[in-house]
């Protein structure tokens, strides 16, 4: 047989039963440069004896969704090889006590005006201590570091309980924390006789340095942004607040979210003309999140300034 092709030309979106294939059997070999053009990367060789990382594959045109735990996969990819880190992992807060924080996110979170009366998925990960959140958080945020490039940019989304834990856990992790960006949200939980609880808090940092600040536009450090309505997520973000986050990664570059939920950080990178790469454990939120980064594709090819940033993709398993 001949030499198998380096990659191919992109297809529509599809859908694969993974049944335990390594990620780097998935993704092209190559690791990218900064800038326009460049493919998600592939994952380095590691063999974990009885594991599976991939539990499910979903791609398309500029955007790839894979199924799994987000430790595993992350230890997967090679070094340098994404631009940016934007993500929106589980808080693991919504009560002032353990037990508060142990029931179910629908109990948790529904009551909120935002959700209510909608029949939403339940999602995992979300009943840790303080303790053990810095500890998960240091853990993944550490793999996120070696896979970012020097300079690129680290955002993760928190509530102000799990604040002063989060800014903690990106520096355990190694990433030099740089600020944090409120989301004020003006249609939150009303209160009285007391300041509103009403922002959510994006921390970020850089891996190291940040470089030529000059290459890049200044983006506002305040959004403000009523919650989505209509969702199919409990936590799931409006795509306005993550269209401003994803422009951390230049055009062309690709953002990694390894707790994509409904995806929304990839629907926003499709709109921005950025690349997506994302990683989620529940079947169900992965297929919805399939589903909006399909229909987000179609609406972003047409557009004139993504030039050929879609034109191909990392080369899948024959």
């Amino acid at each position: 047989m001949g030499a198998r092709p380096a990659h191919r030309r992109a297809h529509p979106a599809t859908h694969r039963g993974g049944r335990g294939r390594p990620v780097r059997r998935l993704l092209r070999r190559e690791t990218p440069r900064h800038g326009a053009g460049r493919l998600v990367p592939a994952p380095r060789r590691r063999r974990r004896a009885g594991r599976r990382s991939v539990t499910i594959e979903h791609v398309g045109a500029g955007w790839r969704l894979l199924g799994g735990e987000a430790l595993a996969l992350l230890q997967e990819l090679p070094a340098a090889s994404v631009d940016a880190v934007v993500t929106d992992p589980p808080y693991s807060s919504g009560g002032m006590m353990r037990g508060d924080r142990t029931q179910d996110t629908k109990i948790k979170y529904v009551k909120s005006s935002s959700v209510s009366g909608q029949a939403l998925p339940d999602f995992g990960g979300d009943t840790r201590d303080q303790r053990a959140y810095a500890y998960w958080c240091a853990l993944w945020l550490s793999e996120a570091l070696r896979v970012t490039k020097p300079g690129g940019i680290c955002v993760l989304f928190t509530d102000w309980r799990q604040l002063p834990t989060t800014t903690d856990a990106l520096q355990a992790g190694g990433f030099v924390w740089r600020g944090i960006v409120p989301w004020n949200k003006p249609d939150g939980r009303r209160t009285y006789g007391r300041p509103a609880n009403t922002c959510e808090y994006a921390v970020w940092g850089t891996a190291g340095g940040r470089g030529n600040d000059d290459e890049y536009e200044t983006l506002p450090g305040f959004i403000q942004c009523n919650t989505t309505r209509r969702r199919v997520h409990i936590a799931q973000k409006p795509v306005e607040v993550m269209r401003v986050l994803v422009r951390v990664a230049p055009a062309g570059g690709v953002v990694l979210d390894p707790f994509a939920g409904a995806a929304t950080t990839g629907v926003a990178a499709l709109a921005e003309g950025r690349q997506f790469l994302g990683f989620e454990r529940d079947p169900e939120h992965l297929t919805n999140g399939a589903a909006r980064l399909r229909q987000a594709a179609a609406e972003a090819l047409p557009a004139a300034d993504q030039g050929d940033l879609f034109a191909e993709m990392p080369g899948s398993a024959a």
